[in-house]
C-alpha cells in the first residue's frame, strides 16, 4: 500500500511540474517584432533570460541606414541605455559604502560646495531623487556639443533648488551626473575605468562601457532614427553630458547578465540591494518597481527623444528582460507589456498597427496653411493618398489617424484639428501650440 501511495504521489508531482512548465511562444514574440518593423513602429533588440540562461533573443531593424547602406541590428549591436546607467552608478556607490570609502549620510559639500544646498544634500538624497537639484537650463544645442566636467558643474550650480532636501521627490538627472563625478574623486580614475573594474570585468560584460561623444557605427553602436515617411537619422545628446546619469552603452544580453549578478549578490550585499529596492514615493535607489501580468519586477527604464531601453527582473522566477531601441515609435511600455503577456501565457493579440481611415471629405477640410499669429511658425497640411502629411518647409511628415480629428505626428506628439475654429493643435509633453488656418 505504501508503495502504491508513493507511486501515485510521484505521478501527481510529475504532472504538476509538467503543468507548470513555462512554454515560451517564440513564434508569437517573433510576430510582434516582425510587425513592429514591417509597420515602421520600431527597431531594436531584446533578450529574455532565466537564472542566467537565455530563453529568447531577437534583433530587428537596422543600426545604420543610408542611401546605400542598411546595416542590420544583431545580438552584438550596442545601444545607449540612457537612465538605466543610474542603476550601475548606484551599484558602484554602494560598493564604495561597503568598502568604507563613502557614507550615505555624506553631504554634497564635501565634493561640490558650489552647488546650492550642498551642505544639506546627502548621497542618499541623490540616490532616491530627493535632493531638489534641478536639471540644467541650458541653451538649445548646448547638449549636442562635448562638455567638460567644469562646464557641467558650473551649469548645475547656476540653478535654484526645487525644494529643501528630502522634503519632496523629483527625478534628477543632474544629481546622478554629480554622483558619477564623486565616484571618480573617490576612486581616483575616470568613470569608464571604474565601470570596467567594478562591474564589467567582474562579471564578464564584454559590450558594456561608458559612451563618449556620439555613437560610432564602426564600433557596432547603433544610430538613432525617426520615421518620417522613411527612416531619418535623429540627433542625440553628446554623451559627455549625461555621464553617470545616462551615458552607458550596452547590449540586452549584457544588461540581463548585470541584473542577474546584482540579484545574485555578486556585486553588492543583500543589505545594499534591499536599500536599492526600498520604494519611497514610487522610487528606490537607482531602482524602479514595475507590474506586468500580475507580477512585480524591479529594474529601470531609459530614453531620449528617439532611443529607449528597459531592464526588468522578477526575483521569484529569476527572470530578466532587457530591451533596447534606436527608434522609439510604438510606446516601449506597451511592447514590454506584450512580451510579458506572451511569456506568462496571458491573452494577447499582436497589434496590426493598421491606421484608421479618415473620410476624404474631412481630409480636404484639414489641408491648407496654418500659422501662429505674430510668429514665423508655419505648417502646411497636404493630402498624400488617403491620409495627410505636414510639410514644415524642411521635411514632410505623414500623420497617422487615431480618430477622425486626431493624429499621431511622432512619439508623444499628437495633432488635433478643429474645423469649426479652423485650428490645428500640436501637443507635445512640453506643452501645446495652436495654429490657425489661413483663408484659402
Amino acid at each position: 500500500m505504501n508503495i502504491r501511495i508513493l507511486f501515485v504521489a510521484i505521478v501527481w508531482l510529475a504532472l504538476c511540474v509538467t503543468g507548470n512548465a513555462q512554454q515560451l511562444d517564440k513564434a508569437k514574440l517573433d510576430l510582434l517584432f516582425d510587425r513592429l518593423l514591417e509597420k515602421n513602429k520600431g527597431m531594436g533588440s531584446i533578450t529574455i533570460a532565466k537564472d542566467g540562461k537565455i530563453l529568447y533573443s531577437r534583433s530587428f531593424g537596422y543600426g545604420q541606414i543610408t542611401e546605400t547602406v542598411k546595416k542590420p541590428l544583431t545580438g552584438d549591436s550596442k545601444y545607449r541605455i540612457a537612465s538605466i546607467t543610474k542603476t550601475y552608478t548606484t551599484v558602484m556607490t554602494f560598493q564604495l559604502v561597503e568598502e568604507g570609502k563613502l557614507e550615505l549620510t555624506d553631504r554634497l559639500d564635501q565634493f561640490f560646495p558650489q552647488i546650492p544646498n550642498a551642505d544639506k544634500i546627502t548621497i542618499a538624497h541623490i540616490l532616491s531623487h530627493r535632493s531638489g537639484i534641478p536639471d540644467m537650463n541650458v541653451p538649445t544645442g548646448w547638449r549636442a556639443q562635448p562638455r567638460t566636467h567644469e562646464e557641467i558643474i558650473a551649469a548645475i550650480a547656476k540653478e535654484k533648488p526645487l525644494f529643501e532636501p528630502d522634503s519632496q521627490h523629483s527625478y534628477s538627472n543632474t544629481g546622478f551626473v554629480l554622483l558619477g563625478y564623486i565616484l571618480e574623486k573617490i576612486d581616483g580614475k575616470p568613470y569608464q575605468e571604474i565601470l570596467k573594474q567594478r562591474i564589467a570585468d567582474k562579471i564578464g560584460l564584454k559590450n558594456t562601457y561608458l559612451g563618449l561623444g556620439n555613437n560610432n557605427v564602426d564600433d557596432n553602436e547603433s544610430l538613432s532614427y525617426r520615421y518620417l515617411g522613411a527612416w531619418k537619422e535623429a540627433p542625440e545628446i553628446d554623451l559627455s553630458i549625461p555621464a553617470g546619469a545616462g551615458a552607458i552603452i550596452s547590449t540586452p544580453t549584457d544588461m540581463c547578465k548585470f541584473i542577474q549578478a546584482l540579484f545574485d549578490e555578486k556585486l553588492i550585499s543583500k543589505g545594499s540591494l534591499d536599500q536599492m529596492k526600498t520604494m519611497r514615493d514610487g522610487e528606490g535607489m537607482g531602482m524602479e518597481l514595475f507590474s506586468f501580468a500580475g507580477h512585480t519586477l524591479y529594474g529601470h527604464t531609459g530614453g531620449s527623444n528617439v532611443s529607449g531601453s528597459w531592464l526588468a527582473y522578477e526575483p521569484a522566477e529569476k527572470l530578466a528582460l532587457a530591451y533596447t531601441t534606436n527608434a522609439k515609435i510604438y510606446p516601449v511600455k506597451d511592447i514590454i507589456a506584450g512580451v510579458f503577456d506572451i511569456y506568462w501565457n496571458k491573452p494577447y493579440e499582436v497589434p496590426t498597427f493598421e491606421a484608421l481611415e479618415v473620410s476624404e471629405e474631412l481630409i480636404d477640410q484639414y489641408t491648407g496653411v496654418y500659422v501662429i499669429a505674430g510668429k514665423p511658425a508655419k505648417m502646411t497640411v497636404i493630402k498624400t493618398g488617403k491620409t495627410i502629411s505636414i510639410d514644415n518647409g524642411g521635411s514632410t511628415i505623414p500623420l497617422e489617424a487615431t480618430a477622425p480629428d486626431k493624429f499621431n505626428l511622432a512619439p508623444g506628439v499628437t495633432v488635433e484639428f478643429d474645423t469649426a475654429k479652423k485650428q490645428m493643435i500640436i501637443r507635445r509633453p512640453q506643452g501645446e501650440a495652436v495654429f490657425t488656418k489661413e483663408n484659402d
